[in-house]
């Protein structure tokens, strides 16, 4: 008997029963799909959410990033030294140069503020491997991250949002938050003494969430990183009152004297390290590996640079580097990919995307 005879065979209710588990598997499927959408649940957190409270806090810039929106593109390559095969399978810990394009950035929505309006630097990489995996990193010069969820960095973005009456934020609000997340503490007693520095080239950058490492035998090893910088001239101070653009003239200035290296030091975790919380840091006793040297030694203005169009979600890694069960990775990819297919839209001109570009106040630039 024919496939095709079986099937006209079975009775009625047999084929309904079907239809119906088929529906259902659709129906299971659009509820999914909503849910993490924000359909059903309006006051649920979403990366859209987040994204639409960065543009609240400081602006809408067409066309640029929703954080970190101000920085210049880099490239050149990472030299492996071997050190940490043992560790990791990832082809970027041989001894290989994989070629890498980067980012240097201040946070913040505004691409016009000031450089000094903020201590805090970050470094984006994007490393290709031979075999044509990659591996994205955003790293911060700073050594934690204040909040451990991605509700409590949304519920700090609220509470730093400017009051249309003053342009700045409300110290009751701001106060309220710190109090009801001690967690903060150790953020800012690094923020007090922080200070904006004069070059992107003599910060270390680190990874901040902790990541594992898994090697050819199948063994992980929880991680964080730091790419710590060779050149430690920080009195090399190009810094001109009324500047604000000082740090893409300092980085031209250096390269044009020769490439800028930083060491990737790969500090392992011991068992029941904490690997879930970015407000964390670990002990100092704990061992630490050099993998190998950042060479940066070229850089061009974002908007016509090879690191433009690339969204550095730090969740796109090689085999060899997994995510961490920190609740913040999938949470900045979520909100990485919205404001990327944002800004995307706006350069495309598509329909229904601001062409109108707003600038804070002087008073509301951060």
């Amino acid at each position: 008997m024919s496939d095709s005879s079986s099937r006209s065979s079975k009775p009625p209710s047999h084929r309904a029963g079907a239809f119906l588990l088929i529906a259902a598997i659709v129906a299971a499927f659009a509820l999914l799909f909503g849910y993490v959408g924000g359909w059903l649940a309006p006051h649920r957190l979403t990366p859209k959410r987040i994204v639409n409270q960065f543009q609240k806090n400081a602006g809408v810039f067409p066309g640029y990033r929703r954080n970190h929106a101000k920085g210049v593109c880099v490239s050149g390559y990472f030299e492996g030294n071997g050190n940490a095969v043992p560790y990791s399978m990832a082809q970027v810990f041989t001894r290989s140069r994989t070629p890498v394009v980067g980012r240097f950035a201040i946070p913040g929505s505004n691409p016009y503020a000031p450089d000094g309006s903020v201590p805090i630097r970050s470094l984006a990489l994007r490393f290709t491997q031979a075999d044509g995996q990659q591996w994205r990193t955003g790293m911060n010069a700073m050594p934690v991250f204040p909040v451990s969820t991605p509700q409590a960095f949304y519920a700090q973005l609220k509470a730093t949002q400017p009051d249309p009456a003053t342009g700045k934020p409300d110290p009751a609000k701001v106060a309220a938050f710190f109090a009801a997340h001690p967690e903060a503490a150790a953020f800012r007693a690094w923020a007090k003494t922080a200070k904006p520095s004069a070059s992107f080239a003599t910060e270390s950058y680190h990874s901040i969430n902790a990541f594992i490492f898994i090697n050819a035998a199948g063994q992980r090893q929880a991680v964080r990183w730091v790419m710590a910088p060779v050149a430690t001239d920080a009195s090399h101070d190009i810094h001109k009152a009324g500047d604000p653009n000082y740090l893409a003239a300092d980085l031209s200035q250096r390269l044009a004297n020769g490439p800028l290296r930083w060491h990737l030091m790969v500090t392992l975790a011991n068992p029941g390290d904490p690997t879930n919380d970015a407000t964390r840091t670990w002990p100092a006793d704990r061992r630490s590996i050099d993998a190998g040297t950042l060479v940066i030694d070229h850089t061009t203005p974002q908007e016509s640079g090879p690191c433009r169009d690339i969204n550095y979600d730090p969740t796109v890694l090689p085999d060899g580097i997994e995510i961490s069960d920190d609740p913040l990775l999938p949470a900045r990819s979520a909100a990485y990919a919205a404001s990327y297919l944002r800004r995307t839209s706006e350069e495309a001109h598509l329909p229904g995307t601001t062409q109108t570009q707003t600038k804070p106040t002087p008073e509301t630039t951060p």
